[in-house]
């Protein structure tokens, strides 16, 4: 199941331009989108637990893109 809500990633879609978006295409971009912030979210953990924090920060997530 879906973490993303789909309305706001059909949002995204409109915005970059679309007309019209079809909910088979909202629905790769969402989980394209979960599994790209998942990768990035494991790499921003390890950041911060290299600097031996418990936090992740907004500096953690910058490094990992």
């Amino acid at each position: 199941m879906a973490e993303l809500p789909i309305a706001p990633v059909g949002r995204i879609l409109k915005n970059a331009g679309a007309q019209r978006v079809s909910e088979d295409a909202v629905n790769a971009l969402a989980k394209y989108l979960e599994e790209k912030g998942e990768e990035i979210s494991r790499e921003a953990v390890n950041y911060a637990k290299h600097a031996g924090r418990k936090t992740v920060k907004a500096s953690d997530i910058e490094l990992s893109c």
